[in-house]
């Protein structure tokens, strides 16, 4: 079997292409409320330009932040340096998480908005899994955040120009606009093909085009909850939103909260 794409975001864009997102302006704070105020010692993995380990940190736990990319993780750092964390407070780690071998275990483990996703076979997902538990500390728990799948995107083969947006990349002086193309995989079982497409214009009016390519499959509630109790947890609980509420077929997330067995 051919080796899936994986996500490589464009740095300076990935936190303006994203600001105002209704999952981002929701997820932590959530999680948040369902962490003990006592501190713990959280481990993000996948944690890009440390979105969610900053107030995590702020909130007062420890928190080891993980990602592959050199790129995120000097953005990330710069950002916990620019608001007064401390190093001691937040620790960001370059490493691939389906590899990883840290020092240390956890109270909590988080991987969210979607990130699980990325992880297209089941060898990937499995290896992710059994690392994410080892690294937790007898009766620790994972937190898991996956959007439900939508029925019409997956019926049909091919959409194009889905999901456009348009955002302004301080650090570049830049206004972006992305389309979202997504293509049913012809080479892998439940996995798309996607593609963001990038187009800004300079300050002479020249067009400029860039795109990332990468591959991502769906998972439904049961899948979910299978594969994590394959790989040694015992899921706790289960939302179907940001508002607590449970999960049915009409549901946009699929949150969920598993002990280590």
């Amino acid at each position: 079997m051919k080796k899936s794409k994986g996500y490589r975001a464009i740095a300076h864009y990935y936190d303006a292409e994203y600001a105002g997102s209704d999952v981002l302006d929701n997820d932590v704070p959530f999680m948040l409320d369902h962490l003990p105020r006592k501190r713990q010692h959280v481990l993000e993995l996948c944690c890009g330009t440390a979105r969610a380990s900053i107030p995590l940190a702020q909130a007062g736990h420890h928190v080891v932040g993980v990602d592959y990319d050199a790129n995120l993780l000097e953005l990330a750092k710069q950002k916990r340096d620019s608001v007064g964390i401390p190093e001691s407070d937040l620790t960001l780690i370059r490493g691939d998480v389906t590899k990883l071998k840290l020092d240390q275990t956890f109270d909590f483990g988080f991987l969210i908005f979607n990130t699980l996703l990325n992880f297209t076979t089941i060898d990937e997902q499995d290896r992710l899994l059994q690392l994410t538990r080892d690294h937790l500390k007898p009766g620790g728990r994972f937190w898991v955040d996956i959007f439900f799948p939508d029925l019409s995107i997956l019926a049909a083969p091919h959409h194009g120009h889905y999901d456009s947006a348009t955002f302004y990349v301080p650090a570049l002086n830049r206004s972006v606009h992305r389309t979202t193309e997504i293509n049913r995989s012809t080479k892998h079982v439940q996995v798309q093909e996607m593609t963001f497409h990038y187009t800004w214009a300079d300050h002479m009016g020249d067009l400029h085009h860039e795109k990332i390519d990468f591959d991502m499959t769906w998972m439904f509630p049961r899948e979910l909850e299978l594969l994590l109790e394959r790989n040694g947890f015992v899921v706790e609980r289960m939302y179907g939103n940001y508002d607590g509420s449970a999960i049915t077929p009409d549901s946009p997330r699929i949150i969920l909260l598993a002990k280590k067995r």
